[in-house]
């Protein structure tokens, strides 16, 4: 994975900033929430498999040394920007693909 220039702290945000790429500021939240749930399941995919590595039904020496390695990656997913703030940055960054969706109208 590529180190993110996002700051993992908690940021302030101008929401008029998030509204104006849509026209509306529910519609650039749920874009933003999707785009989170994305980011959010690959990190998830990618420790989970990080971690099965250390998955062994037997009990030796090693697994000492092996715990400090989990505990380490662990360690590491925990620093991580939050996906929502990486969804953010992209979105205002305009990484982020979407089309409005059209509604539906009567014509009977």
């Amino acid at each position: 994975m590529s180190k993110n220039q996002t700051n993992p702290s908690i940021i302030t945000r101008d929401v008029d900033k998030i509204a104006i790429k849509t026209g509306n500021t529910y519609e650039s939240i749920s874009i933003i929430g999707q785009r989170a749930r994305q980011i959010s399941s690959k990190m998830k995919e990618e420790l989970s498999g990080k971690l099965s590595e250390f998955a062994s039904s037997v009990d030796n020496l090693e697994e000492i040394f092996e715990n400090r390695e989990q505990i380490e990656i662990s360690k590491y997913y925990e620093r991580m920007p939050k996906p929502s703030a990486l969804a953010i940055d992209e979105f205002l960054g305009d990484k982020i693909d979407y089309r409005a969706r059209e509604e539906a109208t009567d014509e009977n």
